[in-house]
């Protein structure tokens, strides 16, 4: 018996040594790998950069799994597999943890330089960077690191910097005073999707304005009103004329209020008459928009009253809520108070402080003709979702598309290549920075645009840039990718970004299949945070049972976009897993001489056994082939613990000492015979079992495969078994 197998699996002493062997072989590479993949056509995956500003976390850990299974599979069915490696700068959320830590230390980002600033988080985020690839390999990862790309490289900035100025050319992005969501905690606008909804109990003050009475939860908002609007078809209205003017007593005094008539209104709820602030309602501005109404910023960007509001000017808008709310009751302007209000609010995603709607100048893609590309594509089935019903939500987002504010008031992050006019507004795109333009219209000096992209910009364009498009070898060879294996919660953020950047710029979607992962909860299925004290560590968990067990215990129950419960006794359960298997490879080499020949003659009862390991191996290959993992993990994991170990080796036993014959009364050479046929049986089954789990637990497998073969072959690359 080989000597490293009677000692018990340590998988601490086995899996640095058996990834330096894989790095070492080059095969990561598919340029580099034996000449039977080189005739194969390619199968490409990209990594979902992971943020480079933590630890990795069990979501990260899964999609690792996952994408490796993918990789390793193809690998060994001869394709050219490339799992292309990355990691995201992470714009705002990247800041957003720099900026905790200057907390910490006593410290503000608004009172420090720019390049200061730029350059501690530069700092930070490359040595998180180092980390994290250290556990992504630490995971098992067989990707491509000679392919490595960051969102910060100079390549990778160049050619989203090029982008943006091939859309401002072609009419896909403008410069526009908007209303935009804004944190005043962090002072930066959001897009849509970086914005998280919350129902909460809200107060509901309906006031006397003039003639009317109108309701609101943000009393804060109404120093600036002076338009009071109405649906033109709503009879209880009908004696007022669009523009009439109305004197009426309000907050600070009387004012002169104008009557709009507009569709927007909802003549349902409430009394159908609201009054308007166009500063800080997306309604409101819209409605403001069509009738060419002008408005005044009431709120500054800190979430602080401006003078408009007289005495209470300075103050935080939820200090003063109620103070305003007590001016008006004086008057005898409060009708009446719904205290058990249900309002829907939304809030920053990182830091959860109350959104602001401001507005403010900024970048815009317009996402209409972009989303109809992705709807075209849709309908002529040139992107598949797993699961399939995500498609649904994915098409609804790209029909209900709105545009895209990509301007960020921060400083991580890739410049915006824009100039602006302070004195006349006008903005210039340029690519080249080397000099100060002119102002086209005034001729005064322009100024360079301080904000950063959105970081869905840079990495919606990923597939294109890893593969150096446009006119990079990888990019004819590997583009369009394969897969896109991504988290459920990305199907409205992420990839449909990545679908019209590469349908806009390379005429093809990015990737034919979307496999979308769920979350990883805790035990009881609640979802991991810091402050319910229930995260449990990737790290942790690997180095008490072995990353093979982890990742076993990530795939096996777990379907596509559905979220998974995941539990220490899970993960130690496969640890037990990979020991049985350890100890089945030491009773089959006990009792078998190194790579058994085959025999004079196999016994039919070995026939029968073969047989229908050929057929376990045609079942898991179909569903393999049809991305069902968590199905292919459970059918390797029961032929190999219930009908290789209990069954077959337990039948095998006798057969296989010393003296046993097959049948009464055989003879010498039937007995030699039988056994040798057990052996070979026995052997080819282990050898099976390895490679068909070598895709989802590839350290064990490998490590029993280097003293099945003497360390003569690589599993990684050996052919996929055939039924």
């Amino acid at each position: 018996m080989n000597e490293k197998l009677t000692k018990p699996y340590d998988p601490k002493e086995t899996e640095g040594r058996i990834y330096k062997m894989w790095e070492k072989s080059g095969f990561f590479n598919p340029d580099n790998l034996p000449e039977r993949h080189q005739l194969g056509k390619p199968f490409v995956i990209v990594m979902p950069p992971p943020n480079a500003n933590g630890d990795l976390h069990a979501g990260h850990s899964l999609f690792i799994t996952l994408e490796d299974i993918f990789t390793r599979y193809y690998r060994m069915k001869g394709y050219r597999a490339l799992w292309i490696p990355g990691a995201d700068h992470a714009g705002f959320e990247t800041q957003v943890v720099y900026e905790k830590q200057l907390e910490k230390e006593g410290r503000s980002r608004f009172n420090m330089e720019p390049e200061d600033l730029y350059r501690e988080i530069l700092d930070f985020t490359l040595a998180n960077k180092s980390n994290m690839e250290r556990q992504v390999r630490e995971m098992g990862a067989s990707c491509d690191w000679s392919r490595e790309k960051f969102t910060l490289d100079a390549d990778v900035v160049a050619e989203v910097q090029r982008t943006f100025k091939k859309m401002y050319d072609d009419g896909l992005i403008y410069r526009g005073l908007r209303i935009i969501n804004w944190c005043p905690k962090h002072q930066t606008s959001l897009s849509d999707v970086e914005t998280v909804s919350e129902e909460q109990r809200t107060p509901f003050y309906y006031f006397k304005y003039g003639p009317f009475e109108i309701g609101t939860t943000r009393p804060e908002t109404k120093f600036g009103d002076k338009y009071v609007t109405m649906h033109p078809d709503d009879v209880r209205y009908k004696d007022y004329q669009h523009g009439q003017k109305i004197l009426l007593e309000w907050i600070n005094g009387p004012v002169e209020a104008t009557v709009i008539k507009d569709e927007a209104n909802d003549m349902e709820m409430g009394t159908g008459v609201m009054t308007i602030t166009p500063y800080h309602s997306q309604v409101d501005f819209e409605i403001a928009e069509r009738h060419n109404l002008d408005g005044e910023q009431i709120i500054d960007w800190r979430g602080r009253l401006l003078p408009i509001a007289g005495e209470l000017a300075g103050m935080k808008i939820g200090d003063a809520r109620e103070k305003i709310v007590d001016k008006l009751r004086s008057k005898a302007l409060v009708t009446r108070v719904d205290e058990n209000y249900t309002n829907v609010v939304k809030k920053c995603y990182k830091c959860n402080t109350v959104i602001e709607p401001q507005v403010k100048e900024q970048w815009f893609v317009k996402m209409k003709p972009l989303a109809e590309l992705a709807i075209a594509a849709l309908d002529k089935k040139e992107l598949t979702f797993i699961p399939d019903h995500q498609e649904k939500v994915f098409r609804y987002w790209m029909e209900n598309s709105i545009d895209w504010n990509i301007s960020r008031q921060i400083v991580w992050g890739i410049p915006i290549p824009a100039w602006l006019c302070d004195d006349c507004g006008t903005s210039h795109v340029e690519l080249d920075i080397a000099a100060t333009p002119k102002c086209s219209k005034c001729d005064k000096a322009m100024r360079r645009d301080a904000d950063t992209f959105d970081t869905w910009f840079s990495s919606g364009q990923w597939p294109l840039l890893v593969t150096n498009y446009p006119d990079g070898q990888d990019f004819g060879t590997y583009y369009p990718t394969d897969i896109m294996e991504t988290g459920h919660d990305l199907v409205f953020k992420w990839v449909p970004r990545m679908v019209i950047f590469g349908l806009y710029l390379s005429k093809r979607v990015p990737f034919h299949t979307v496999y979308m992962h769920g979350l990883v909860n805790d035990a009881q299925g609640r979802k991991m945070s810091k402050s319910k004290g229930n995260v449990i560590s990737p790290s942790q968990l690997t180095d008490k049972f072995g990353t093979d067990a982890l990742r076993m215990a990530l795939v096996i129950g777990n379907t596509p976009g559905t979220d998974l419960a995941l539990s220490e006794d899970k993960v130690k359960g496969q640890k037990h897993f990979a020991n049985k298997l350890w100890n089945i490879a030491r009773f089959v080499l006990d009792n078998s001489a190194e790579e058994t020949a085959k025999p004079r003659s196999i016994t039919p009862g070995d026939e029968a056994i073969l047989k229908n390991l050929r057929a376990a191996v045609e079942s898991i290959t179909a569903h393999m082939d049809n991305n069902r993992f968590y199905l292919a993990a459970e059918e390797i994991y029961h032929y190999i613990w219930h009908e290789f170990a209990d069954k077959i080796i337990e039948e095998m036993k006798p057969r296989l000492r010393e003296g046993d014959s097959a049948s009464p009364g055989g003879s010498a050479e039937d007995r030699v015979d039988n056994r040798q046929s057990a052996q070979y049986t026995l052997r080819v089954i282990l050898e099976t079992s390895v490679k068909l789990l070598h895709p989802f637990m590839p350290f064990v497998t490998e490590e029993i495969w280097q003293i099945l073969r003497e360390g003569k072959s690589l599993l990684m690359v050996e052919p996929w078994p055939q039924s």
